[in-house]
């Protein structure tokens, strides 16, 4: 139960670092621009919020189930797994942490979304929220796939949870357009300068998590592959 509420943790923190990084932080910025159209109605930029959170959780769950649903009903890959999980995590928790610290550099990937699919997402009014949020969680950067397909993996596959780890990482990679949506609904003014408070915290939290990574990759490398630390 503790392993599972910390993977849970975990995953709910690396969501959030997601959102705020810079190539996730774009998508959100766009995001907070389609659900505060409805200015004028607080219960629609509610709405719009809402439905975008559910969006990139559902599809974060669904990834999450079907990964590692597959991991752990494949028999012999499961028993490997479950046996030689920690050996397998040390690496995994250093590689994450060199790319949450910029020592491995990826290419870029795009996030734009076509016109084609920009008029289809304004059609649906409020529902278009939902649409965007799908597609913005599919749409991976260099950091979030690694940190979902590697790092979020694994952990779920340590807490043997397929739905509540990726759940968590769903939920708070869309918490800081659900909170702006919130503070567009009540009336607050400069939310865009505010949002712009998050790069400089994004930056330390980042690198601090990074560390950690990195530093707790080690131990887990000493102890459970070379057996210094047992």
């Amino acid at each position: 139960m503790n392993e599972l509420v910390v993977g849970v943790a975990s995953a709910f923190w690396l969501g959030l670092l997601t959102s705020i990084s810079p190539c996730p932080l774009a998508t959100n910025i766009a995001a907070i621009s389609f659900v505060g159209r409805h200015v004028g109605s607080p219960r629609k930029v509610l709405i719009s919020g809402l439905l975008y959170t559910a969006g990139r959780t559902l599809t974060y769950l669904a990834l999450g189930i079907v990964l590692v649903s597959s991991l752990l009903s494949a028999p012999h890959l499961s028993q490997f797994l479950l046996k030689n999980m920690n050996q397998i995590l040390g690496p995994v928790l250093i590689l994450v942490g060199m790319l949450l610290l910029g020592l491995i550099s990826l290419t870029p990937s795009g996030t734009n979304v076509s016109d084609k699919m920009q008029k289809r997402v304004e059609a649906l009014g409020v529902w278009g929220a939902f649409l965007l949020g799908i597609v913005f969680a599919l749409s991976f950067c260099p950091i979030s796939a690694g940190i979902f397909f590697v790092g979020l993996t694994a952990i779920a596959v340590q807490c043997e949870s397929s739905v509540m780890v990726p759940g968590a990482y769903g939920i708070a990679t869309a918490l800081p357009t659900l909170l702006f949506a919130a503070l567009i609904a009540i009336g607050a003014k400069r939310v865009g300068e505010a949002y712009n408070q998050l790069v400089p915290f994004e930056k330390w939290a980042r690198r601090i998590t990074g560390g950690l990574f990195v530093v707790v990759g080690i131990y887990f490398c000493l102890t459970y592959i070379f057996g210094v630390l047992s």
